[in-house]
């Protein structure tokens, strides 16, 4: 994954690219439920017809100007997926494990005006305000190619500058554009054979994970947590008090949100890089590693009750779960684990 920087015509035919996969996602989405509703099969076949229907229709006439084919098809594959999770018990099944205090329920309104309750794991409609977009082009030496640190993108695009901080090794099958925070970056997914891996060294670590010591070791030592959502608090809070004062969706409305976007962004950027720096020097140094099994959902469960049951000490609980969220266990067990598997650990 690299940054990428178009020049100021080059993003204008991105932003089109990525408005039109948004806005064909919403309207099969939309179709879906209609489906969901009349008790059809939902699949990535039947979904994917859909798109031709939409072309066709004359008030969406910029969908075949301002569009790529593949990456329609693409995104309508990846919401025939998001459906298929739905459909998994085993998904159910999962997110029963993490008990989370229930919402106030939301529904669907229908051609015929019945209403449908939108549940937990169903799809969800994008928004152009959530700062994050994406397209995703396949068969990638048909429409794409590399010049250097340049990559060459379809529908007039042409050459795009990217940041290439790595080489890319093994054979390119897709890549992926992304829009985050106002920032554009491409992806490329790449196959290539390997050896089996050994992993050099024999020594075996316990992990026990915490706040005031984000790690403590089997050995005795620890590591110390960054804390990036709470040295940027103050600052995130300052920036929100100054959206609330805004007219919104006023232009005011959406640069203040953009500001807020991007903080979000630079403190998660924070703890993604110090969890794999501290991920890969342990991996790097031992071939088993054991972790605490932490249910950060329950332990990061509101305090505050309900309007029969009021809790108690709600305020620290609240600081402990800010504080316990902060410091990104789950992610930080991830890159472990697939770090773990690639040297053989």
């Amino acid at each position: 994954k690299f940054r990428l920087e178009p020049n100021a015509e080059q993003e204008v035919i991105l932003n089109n690219l990525v408005g039109s996969a948004r806005f064909v996602w919403n309207q099969v989405l939309a179709i879906s439920f209609e489906m969901f509703a009349k008790d059809a099969f939902i699949n990535a076949t039947n979904l994917v017809n859909k798109i031709m229907d939409l072309k066709d229709n004359p008030d969406f006439a910029f969908l075949k100007s301002s569009s790529n084919a593949v990456s329609l098809q693409q995104k309508v594959r990846d919401l025939a997926s998001a459906w298929s999770r739905f459909f998994d018990p085993k998904a159910h099944a999962r997110l029963k494990e993490n008990k989370k205090k229930p919402r106030k329920p939301k529904f669907f309104k229908l051609a015929d005006g019945t209403e449908i309750q939108l549940r937990p794991l169903m799809p969800k409609f994008k928004r152009k305000s959530d700062g994050s977009d994406s397209i995703r082009l396949v068969q990638f030496d048909k429409y794409c190619r590399i010049e250097g640190n340049r990559v060459k993108l379809p529908n007039g695009i042409g050459l795009v500058k990217f940041r290439k901080s790595q080489d890319i090794i093994g054979t390119i099958k897709n890549v992926t554009i992304s829009k985050k925070s106002g920032r554009w970056y491409v992806s490329f997914g790449t196959e290539r054979e390997v050896e089996q891996p050994r992993h050099p060294s024999k020594s075996a670590i316990g992990l026990d994970m915490g706040i005031s010591k984000l790690l403590t070791t089997s050995n005795g030592e620890y590591i110390k947590p960054k804390n990036s959502f709470k040295a940027n608090q103050m600052k995130l809070a300052k920036l929100q008090r100054q959206l609330n004062r805004k007219v919104l969706f006023s232009q005011n409305w959406k640069k203040q949100n953009r500001k807020i976007q991007k903080l979000h962004s630079h403190i998660a950027n924070i703890r993604h890089d110090y969890l794999h720096k501290i991920t890969t020097s342990i991996s790097k140094s031992h071939a088993m590693i054991a972790c605490e099994d932490l249910k950060v959902a329950n332990m990061s469960k509101s305090a505050s009750g309900s309007m029969e049951n009021k809790g108690r000490h709600v305020k620290a609980k609240s600081g402990l779960n800010k504080s316990i969220l902060d410091q990104g266990w789950g992610m930080m067990v991830d890159m472990l684990e697939y770090k773990q598997q690639w040297r053989g650990g």
